[in-house]
């Protein structure tokens, strides 16, 4: 049994380089002679032998063509030994015109070098390519039990690719195939490799004829809409697909088997990606303080990560979660250390806290993202959910027109419209209220007689559905799920939910808060939104697994508080575009400030005695469009309707 990573000493290369290069002087000599052995016998064969060992030796050591591993013979060898040969002939010559053999006559004829040249470069590359061919045949034979894989690309990072996996001893993948969409290499050969066109007939003929059990994305710049549609086709015929970093991210490190990764179902969002117009975003940051609380949280931390890259004056970090704030801190600090960080640890409700951190670090613009969003859990602590996100958005609002912060951007949620449950009728109260305290401040600061001039502070509110990847979402669950060996739970065969990237979302809060003049409520389109248990069975087969046999879907019934469909609009509400065509403005119902600050601080005297029933009743007043589904909380809406 040959071992793979045995390999032939460099001694025994140079040793055969030795003898090849005596042979095929030898051979030039019979070859001049008319293999006239007499002839042959005359010559000083023991000086030429001499001549030739020690030139082939120095010169194999100068070119190292010894070095090289004789079953991966490539281009670069043959140009290595073309060039030992020619400085061979070039010494051979140099020898024979010196005379230092001149009592024997010529020694190196001419004719004879010129015959050499060519008969050595034949056998050195002979018995490499031979050996080269017997191991290929070899391991065609011996990796029968490897996973048959395919390669999407066959550019420099495909051929790169299928190399370091063919040379690869500990990868338990053979490559059998391109694969490539409408290039010029369909149809052909490549590498001894066939090159198939991307069509649904071409895949299952990969998958019939070749047993392909892997196709292996080598491609950095694929269309998403081209990944979702190769994915889905190949998840059909029982096809793992997995991708590969860009080749320079790896290539000096070397190939390892943590490189092939599984495609995330974030890659295959199935909408366009949203293009932001990013000049103005920077234009009004650049050189400002800028606040963003729940720092530390998904939304917060990839709105800090995209804030820094428009060179602000300093971004304060609010959150009252220590750990993750101070790994933000040091993630921030090494990748943009121009920018200054500061890590302020403080609860959104506590007032003086929050005053302090106006009073030193005076704000020009605050990103508003803390707050409570797990649907059960607020369910169950419905006084919690009123303090954090009513309370904390309240208190943060009053101080930044109190210092004069020029906007105020708070991030809302799909939850807000038509809310049944806790979370989303707090999140909906506190755009009532940032948006009637935009109106009364606009009012009041008019009357002031400062009319047709923008007020001091500025409230805008962003309002979109779930992102892919936050804390606690469902598909950090659904992944974990799978790590474990299922089952995957979903609370119900028909539960949809529209979805985007955190990139997306943050992007979208930026330019909001570039665009907003203070009083809207900006809402995205989002697309088509995705039924969870299609997403649960998707992730399964893109993990190599078949749902319902490996893995089982398994539902486990509505939390209290969800509902089956999200909505982005208000069955009442209508929308005004903006110059972006997926952004757009939600003409909503306007509120009295007054009415809603005295009805507001009812709500959270309440909240602050804990007292459950008192403040849940008091939040289906104030949003009347509030009706519980699957919660205790149903009843309050039964007896008002008896009222």
């Amino acid at each position: 049994m040959i071992r793979r990573s045995w390999i032939t000493p460099s001694w025994l290369i140079l040793l055969l380089d030795l003898g090849c290069a005596s042979i095929a002087m030898y051979l030039a000599l019979l070859l001049r002679l008319n293999f006239d052995l007499e002839a042959f016998g005359r010559y000083p064969l023991v000086p030429i032998l001499s001549v030739v060992l020690s030139v082939t030796l120095l010169l194999s050591l100068l070119f190292r063509t010894y070095k090289g591993i004789v079953r991966y013979t490539s281009v670069a060898d043959v140009g290595r030994i073309s060039g030992l040969s020619l400085a061979c002939a070039v010494v051979y010559y140099i020898v024979n015109a010196s005379g230092v053999f001149r009592s024997n006559g010529d020694i190196f004829p001419l004719s004879v070098i010129f015959i050499n040249y060519f008969i050595s470069i034949f056998i050195w590359l002979s018995y490499r390519l031979i050996v080269k061919w017997f191991f290929r045949i070899y391991w065609r034979y011996s990796n029968e039990n490897k996973i048959r894989a395919a390669i999407y690309n066959t550019g420099h990072s495909g051929l790169t690719l299928r190399k370091v996996i063919s040379e690869d001893d500990n990868v338990n993948i053979k490559v059998v195939a391109f694969l490539e969409n409408k290039g010029p290499h369909t149809g052909k050969r490549l590498e001894g490799l066939p090159v198939y066109a991307f069509n649904n007939a071409s895949l299952q003929k990969l998958a019939r004829q070749e047993r392909i059990r892997l196709l292996i994305i080598a491609d950095e710049q694929i269309d998403a809409c081209m990944l979702n549609e190769l994915v889905e086709q190949c998840v059909a015929l029982n096809i793992r697909v997995q991708k590969v970093p860009p080749v320079e991210k790896w290539i000096s490190s070397g190939w390892s088997n943590n490189q092939l990764k599984d495609v995330n179902i974030e890659d295959l969002l199935d909408r366009s990606v949203i293009h932001i117009q990013n000049r103005k975003v920077a234009e009004e940051l650049q050189g400002r303080s800028v606040l963003v609380t729940g720092a530390a949280g998904s939304i917060g931390s990839e709105l800090v990560r995209q804030l820094v890259l428009h060179n602000p004056a300093a971004i304060i970090l609010c959150d009252k979660a220590e750990s993750p704030l101070h790994e933000l801190e040091l993630e921030i600090s090494e990748k943009i250390p121009d920018v200054p960080v500061v890590p302020f640890i403080g609860n959104v409700c506590d007032r003086e806290r929050m005053r302090q951190l106006f009073e030193i670090y005076a704000p020009a613009v605050v990103y508003h993202a803390a707050a409570y969003k797990h649907v059960p859990m607020m369910e169950k602590n419905p006084s919690i959910a009123v303090l954090n996100n009513v309370l904390g958005t309240k208190i943060l609002a009053e101080l930044s027109v109190e210092y004069e912060v020029e906007k105020f951007v708070m991030i809302s949620t799909d939850k807000a419209v038509n809310p049944t449950n806790v979370m989303g009728a707090s999140k909906r109260i506190a755009e009532i209220f940032t948006q009637s305290y935009n109106h009364y401040i606009k009012e009041r600061y008019q009357k002031m007689g400062a009319a047709g001039e923008t007020p001091p502070t500025r409230f805008i509110t962003t309002r979109f559905g779930n992102v892919l990847g936050s804390n606690g979402s469902v598909i950090p669950r659904f992944k974990k799920q799978l790590e474990h060996g299922g089952p995957l739970t979903v609370t119900h065969p028909d539960i949809t939910r529209y979805f985007m990237t955190i990139p997306e979302a943050c992007q979208l809060v930026l330019e909001a808060g570039a665009m907003g003049q203070g009083g809207e409520i900006f809402v995205f389109d989002m697309g088509r939104p995705v039924r969870i248990a299609d997403l649960a069975k998707k992730m399964i087969r893109m993990s190599g697994r078949e749902p319902g046999r490996d893995i089982q879907v398994i539902y486990t019934g509505l939390r209290p508080g969800e509902k089956l469909y999200e909505e982005l609009l208000n069955t009442a509400e209508n929308t005004m575009p903006t110059y972006h065509e997926k952004i757009l403005i939600a003409s909503v119902r306007e509120y009295d400030f007054v009415e809603v600050e005295e009805s507001i601080k009812q709500l959270i005297n309440a909240a602050h005695k804990h007292y459950i029933t008192p403040t849940v009743a008091l939040m289906k007043k104030l949003v009347p469009e509030f009706i519980s589904k699957n919660s205790a909380f149903e009843q309050l809406d039964k007896d008002k309707i008896r009222m």
